[in-house]
């Protein structure tokens, strides 16, 4: 797996936001996986891991996906989760998440999981995405620790 590059200010993984996930993105060219465990202070009721920073996850992976098999970034038009089983903070969950579709380079929607260390899963998601404006894109890519990703 090769690891994807991140940026500075990003929730999920930029690495100097101080109250982000700094979660690292790897890519085998198909998918594209992270690694997360959740903290006690990630927790919506008493020991277990909030359903809506599960979904923060999810649509990070999903787009990195997005992004990895079309060269193009892109922002979330609509989301749908599964929520199958409670992940516990401090239990290590593996999300992983694939394009599943490119109508035209106009809309991609991905499918994304997260499983915990048996393999079980703990909840399912599929997102459509628009790809952003190669200007907007630009911009945006100057956040990138080293500049813009190359795939």
């Amino acid at each position: 797996m090769k690891e994807l590059p991140h940026t500075r200010s990003c929730f999920v993984c930029g690495e100097a936001n101080p109250l982000g996930l700094h979660l690292r993105f790897q890519t085998d060219g198909a998918s594209v996986q992270t690694k997360f465990v959740p903290k006690p202070e990630h927790a919506g009721f008493k020991s277990v891991t909030h359903g809506g920073l599960l979904s923060t996850v999810l649509d990070e992976v999903m787009v990195w996906a997005c992004a990895v098999r079309t060269r193009r970034f892109a922002f979330c038009a609509e989301m749908t989760v599964r929520f199958l089983q409670s992940a516990v903070p401090g239990v290590e969950l593996t999300a992983t998440g694939r394009l599943v579709e490119d109508w035209r380079g106009r809309l991609f929607r991905s499918s994304g999981e997260l499983r915990d260390p048996a393999g079980s899963l703990i909840a399912t998601a599929t997102g459509k995405y628009v790809p952003i404006e190669e200007g907007k894109a630009r911009s945006m890519a100057e956040d990138f620790i080293g500049g813009p990703p190359v795939f």
